[in-house]
């Protein structure tokens, strides 16, 4: 365990002892070191439909390629995971599109991979003249997933957009995320066109996922190893954020954090609201990252906002955008003086209270408002450094150093005045 760790979780025990002793909720703080947490989840999902016939895939059809990067990526799986195969278009509907749109299946539950029976399924698939029904199919890939605490993670493989919406498969991406199953949706075109790149970028960023091309089976087996090794390494090594609701009703109603990640929802111009105890000395450091995980209006802003339990600011953090960005954070740090030499007690602690506001506009058009839109904030409590104290409490040497200035200016105004009078006396002479 690194240091900084060490020192977080120190500060998270302390945070619990002040809240015990003020009598208040516990506060939701995330575990950076939760060894029992199950291995991630993979759920390979693969599209059937007719185009993936087309022989424009490096010299194959596109679902030769496919099938030849399956079994690569099942020879390379890492034994931590734990992988699952789905299908969508697979069935032969003809023209009835209500029965051509429900066509999914599981073909391989998640879980340790028979790679051998995994490889035979995929090997029997044969494209159809199916539909493609995606929105549909990632429902039912995140069934497959389960809900149980730990990473997931689909990964899509289609040749073409949704034809069977609704349900809308980014509406269906956004719903997914506002559920807080820690679900990241990675979508990969192969041969893409532009509007089959717009839908999967946008259903990959809902969900903080990932979205990338592949024109034949060499880059597809590439692209999809790297997803599935990413799984496993963001499990190990990354902290889960702790779901969380902030109030939009001010900070009275606001849950009490901790130190930690925690991720939440927030809509176009909404407040919300969280609550942190603070002890004298120490320095409140937090941030918000909103995810634009749809398309806004130019010109927009996030704040941040620490204020006291009556209403006053303490300090304040905006950061601006203009135009097409993925993210879009702000931070700020805010310290609590510390009075005499004492180790300040429970009883001394304070209540800071966090606003993160947004300032986001539909576009012309306009786009669906909710769910709302991604958040992760970050809450951590360290001691305030030294060189902060002598800043606040300096202000007798910042006087001094602006009386040095005005001195200093008022010599060198004098000096240039005395200049130019001798040569404009000079050219007179002359």
């Amino acid at each position: 365990m690194t240091t900084s760790w060490k020192r977080r979780i120190a500060a998270g025990l302390g945070t619990l002892l002040v809240v015990a002793a003020l009598g208040g909720a516990t506060p939701a703080i995330a575990d950076p070191d939760n060894g029992d947490a199950p291995p991630p989840k993979v759920d390979l999902v693969l599209d059937l439909s007719g185009s993936m016939n087309k022989n424009d895939a490096g010299g194959q059809t596109r679902i030769d390629a496919a099938k030849k990067a399956f079994n690569e990526i099942l020879d390379a799986l890492p034994n931590e995971a734990l992988v699952g195969l789905r299908v969508l278009g697979q069935g032969n509907p003809g023209n009835n599109q209500q029965a051509g749109c429900q066509e999914t299946q599981q073909l391989a539950p998640v879980g340790k991979p028979d790679k051998g029976a995994m490889k035979v399924a995929v090997a029997a698939q044969r494209p159809t003249t199916g539909y493609t029904p995606i929105g549909l199919t990632l429902r039912k890939a995140a069934e497959d997933l389960g809900k149980d605490k730990g990473s997931r993670r689909i990964i899509l493989i289609t040749d073409g957009e949704d034809s069977c919406a609704p349900p809308d498969p980014c509406q269906v991406a956004r719903e997914l995320a506002a559920q807080g199953l820690n679900l990241v949706i990675d979508t990969l075109g192969l041969v893409p066109d532009d509007v089959t790149r717009d839908q999967l970028s946008c259903i990959a960023g809902a969900t903080g996922g990932t979205y990338t091309s592949a024109n034949n089976a060499a880059e597809l087996s590439q692209r999809v190893q790297q997803l599935v090794q990413r799984a496993v390494v963001t499990a190990a090594e990354v902290t889960t954020p702790t779901p969380v609701h902030g109030s939009p009703n001010g900070c009275a109603d606001a849950p009490l954090l901790g130190p930690g990640v925690y991720n939440d929802r927030e809509e176009f111009e909404q407040h919300l609201w969280y609550k942190v105890p603070q002890l004298p000395g120490q320095e409140l450091r937090a941030s918000a990252t909103v995810g634009l995980d749809r398309a806004v209006a130019r010109d927009y802003d996030v704040t941040i906002t620490a204020v006291t339990d009556d209403g006053r600011d303490l300090a304040r953090y905006t950061d601006a955008g203009s135009g097409r960005m993925d993210l879009q954070s702000a931070g700020l740090r805010y310290s609590l003086p510390k009075h005499g030499d004492d180790t300040p007690d429970a009883k001394d602690a304070k209540i800071t209270c966090l606003m993160v506001s947004t300032a986001f506009n539909a576009p012309a058009g306009g786009v669906a408002k909710t769910p709302g839109m991604p958040v992760e904030l970050l809450v951590d409590l360290v001691a305030a450094s030294d060189a902060q104290a002598s800043d606040t409490h300096g202000l007798g040497r910042g006087w001094i150093f602006l009386g040095v200035l005005a001195g200093v200016g008022l010599l060198s105004g004098l000096l240039f005045g005395w200049i130019v009078r001798f040569f404009a006396g000079m050219r007179r002479a002359v």
